[in-house]
């Protein structure tokens, strides 16, 4: 006996293919889109990689990054301690604009990065992109503004500085390089002089935080993260807690000599980073992925052998000199920028979420104003930036300076012990940087009329920076 076949209806089965056709283009378009891996030590100078010339520590894997990609060697921060410059980094902007340039926060702080900013992290979820952060938050440690209410699916770190105490910053060790020289002379010091807690998602996991072994555990989450979003775009963010102090490493790699402290922990987490590009290129994912590796401020002079080498810049953390804001920045990504080369255009932290916007194609909300570029073009090597000038603000979230095109100007005013005492003048320097990158002739007096253009233009971007800018998120309430 015949098997009746129903009858088929044509247009449903046209539909029902388009829909299939659809739907696998649409997977075949994700599984195109470049993953996006950003690196961001904690305090690193720009004269600590061997590829920055460093004659002291060995970096053989970023040294590799470098000769396989960018170097960039004019590449600032928007300021130069931790927690304005990583709310710049996220929402491409100046953070003022975002509530946040008014020094770090604390555990005691009761604000934090507004979940209504739009984070690289928020812009590429929306586009399917699977979103984690392993590392050190420092934009607020309360759970409406932790990564995980800011674009982020996973989190897994310690929530602001590692020389910071649960909950409310009090009971800390001896500061300063003998203190220092104690604690790692002393491993188990994170665990008996430190409360600094270790979050997982919202929620403490662990406290205080074993730091001798935190650089090694959120790479080990980078890892596993990689490897389980290995057939899906992926955004990976590694704000590694170190080298920022106190410093601590693994008791398996550890250097018992306190002057070797720095050298012993940057080649530590240099030997961390070398798993993830070896699992990047073992898994076939190295062309289809975007590495950008730098820093959040310069290094911490005053700790000496504890802190890093800004090169030939001038100073290191908290300055508004080129060792405060500019970093050692590469960025890698096979066959689509070209290795082995440099380039020296001025650029920023803020441009990156416009760039990877860019480069996703995929464009930012129309009614959010930012403060960073596209410079896709500076990392193919096509063209010079768009960016021609630079806003520099001190710790405290005061305009201290500018730079345009190669010309620098800063106006640092001096604090006065007296509050009866009216404030200061400032000192008033001048550089340019293509002939004097170290900042030492100072070029104020011989050049009034470029001194008189630059504070004008200064002032009017600090002034519409102020006017435009957006609230960071307060806690009210008990």
């Amino acid at each position: 006996m015949p098997i009746h076949q129903p009858k088929r209806n044509p247009m449903k089965s046209l539909l029902s293919w388009l829909a299939a056709l659809a739907f696998v283009c649409g997977q075949a378009l994700v599984a195109a889109q470049p993953n996006i891996v950003i690196i961001f030590m904690d305090d690193l100078g720009y004269g600590d990689l061997g590829s920055f010339g460093s004659k002291t520590i060995r970096t053989p894997h970023l040294d590799r990054l470098a000769q396989e990609g960018r170097r960039f060697t004019s590449f600032l921060v928007a300021s130069s301690v931790c927690t304005p410059s990583r709310a710049a980094l996220l929402t491409g902007c100046y953070p003022k604009r975002v509530g946040l340039h008014k020094g770090v926060l604390f555990p005691s702080s009761t604000t934090g990065l507004n979940p209504a900013e739009h984070t690289i992290a928020d812009h590429l979820r929306q586009q399917g992109y699977a979103t984690a952060a392993f590392g050190k938050w420092h934009l607020g440690h309360h759970p409406e503004v932790l990564p995980t209410a800011n674009g982020f699916d996973r989190y897994y770190g310690i929530p602001y500085s590692n020389d910071m105490n649960h909950p409310d910053n009090k009971g800390k060790p001896p500061d300063g390089t003998a203190g220092m020289d104690a604690l790692w002379n002393d491993p188990e010091s994170t665990l008996t002089k430190w409360r600094t807690p270790l979050l997982e998602d919202d929620k403490i996991v662990e406290l205080p935080v074993d730091q001798r072994t935190i650089t090694r555990r959120c790479t080990d989450r980078a890892l596993s993260f990689i490897a389980d979003n290995q057939k899906r775009p992926f955004f990976l963010y590694l704000p590694y807690s170190m080298p920022h102090i106190p410093l601590y490493v693994p008791d398996d790699v550890r250097d018992p000599d306190p002057q070797r402290a720095y050298i012993n922990t940057i080649e530590h987490i240099d030997t961390e980073l070398g798993r993830i590009f070896t699992l990047l290129r073992e898994r076939k994912l190295a062309d289809n992925t975007y590495v950008i590796f730098t820093s959040d401020n310069g290094p911490w002079l005053s700790f000496e052998h504890h802190g890093g080498s800004a090169g030939r810049l001038r100073a290191g953390k908290m300055s508004t000199f080129e060792g405060g804001f500019r970093v050692p920045c590469i960025m890698w990504a096979p066959g689509r920028i070209p290795a082995g080369t440099e380039c020296h255009a001025l650029a920023s932290t803020i441009d990156l979420l416009p760039t990877i916007a860019a480069i996703i194609g995929t464009p930012l909300l129309p009614d959010r104003v930012i403060d960073g570029m596209d410079i896709t073009a500076l990392l193919k090597g096509t063209a010079e930036s768009v960016r021609q000038e630079f806003l520099y603000y001190s710790r405290n979230g005061r305009i201290d300076g500018i730079r345009k095109g190669d010309w620098k100007l800063l106006e640092t005013i001096k604090a006065t012990r007296n509050p009866q005492e009216a404030a200061p003048n400032p000192d008033v320097m001048l550089y340019n940087l293509a002939a004097d990158v170290a900042e030492k002739n100072n070029l104020a007096a011989e050049r009034p009329e470029i001194v008189a253009q630059l504070r004008q233009r200064m002032h009017e971007l600090d002034a519409a920076l102020e006017t435009g800018a957006r609230p960071a998120w307060k806690k009210t309430g008990t």
